[in-house]
This record gives structure tokens, sequence and C-alpha cells, in this order.
């Protein structure tokens, strides 16, 4: 149980797939202009970000490694991701249109998003079980989100604030990012 904890609290802070390991700054950057786009965008990136990671385990260790078909992992992954991102897709078209519509072009990009594959990939890599799996991108999925909702926190209220025009925008944001990549430095100390 100790060993699933740290798993947890490695993939949401320690080893924080956007500010630590660098992977799906796309869409930080780009929809982070706001704490409600960004709040939309990582709930549905959790949503797929763990379900695709969970279902390309499932896939792998039932079907590609049993064949012999290992190499192929790459492809049986990007079409889950692909799958799982137009259930979601149909899912918010029909309950909510409104956060579809917020969501925009920003949704079919998740399929791109290298986090939601780059957790897969690692979770098959490091040989994790279904539930470590399953940990594992609910850690990295619940980090996204956090960090997406911080930084498009921020972001509001240095939209609001007087900024001299050399540092408005994205100079800023990449100042911003990379003092939060800092403070989450701090976090390495949990891991030992």
């Amino acid at each position: 149980m100790a060993d699933l904890a740290l798993l947890l609290i490695g993939a949401l802070l320690v080893n924080n797939f956007v500010l630590a390991q660098f992977l799906g700054l796309c869409p930080f950057m780009g929809i982070t202009k706001g704490y409600d786009t960004a709040l939309a965008t990582g709930i549905a990136t959790t949503f797929v970000l763990s379900f695709s990671a969970l279902c390309a385990h499932l896939l792998y260790h039932g079907i590609l490694a049993p064949l012999g078909l290992e190499y192929l992992r790459i492809i049986l992954f990007i079409v889950v991701i692909a799958g799982v991102v137009q259930l979601v897709k149909y899912y918010l078209q029909a309950t909510s249109p409104v956060l579809h519509q917020l969501l925009g072009i920003y949704l079919p990009l998740i399929t791109s998003n290298c986090a939601v594959l780059g957790v897969a990939l690692l979770a098959i890599n490091a040989n994790l079980n279904t539930l470590e799996t399953l940990i594992f991108s609910l850690g990295a999925s619940g980090g996204f989100t956090g960090v997406m909702v911080l930084f498009g926190a921020i972001r509001e209220v240095i939209d609001h604030d007087d900024v001299p025009a050399a540092f408005r925008g994205t100079p800023l944001a990449l100042v911003t990012a990379g003092l939060m990549s800092l403070a989450f430095m701090g976090f390495q100390g949990l891991a030992g």
C-alpha cells in the first residue's frame, strides 16, 4: 500500500509530467489563458489519460505481449488514445454542449498530447501491473490538471496587472512556468 501511495505522490508532484518531465507543454502554454478552460481541459485530459493508459496496459499485456508483437505498441496506443478522445468528444457534445464549445479545437488535440502517450509508455516500460498503472495514470493526470488550473489562475491574475510591455504575453508566461517548475523541484525531497 505504501508503494502505491509513493507511486501516486511521485506522479502527482515529484515527477510532474508538465513541470518536471516537460510533457504536455502545448496545452499548458496554449490553453491556460484562463482558469475555466484550463480546468475543463484538465478534466477531459484526466479522463483520457487514465482510461487510455488502462486500456493500453490491458491490450498490451493481453494481446501484444502474448503474440510477440510488442513493437506495435506505439501504434496501438495512438489508436486507443484517439478512440478515447472521440468517446469524450461525443459524450461532451451530448451532455454539455457549452463545455464542448469551450474546449473547441483543443479537445481533439488531446490525442496529440505527448503526456497522454508518455504515461502509457512509461507504465509499460516500468512494468507496472494493472492497479499500479491506474494509480500512476491518476497521479499523472491529477498533477497535469493541478498545474493547468494553477497556471491558468496565475495567468488570469497577471492579465489584469500592470505589466511592462516587454513582458506581456508569452515572455511572462514562460518566466512564470519556469518559477513554477522551480517550486515543484521542492517536492524532490518527498522521493527519498
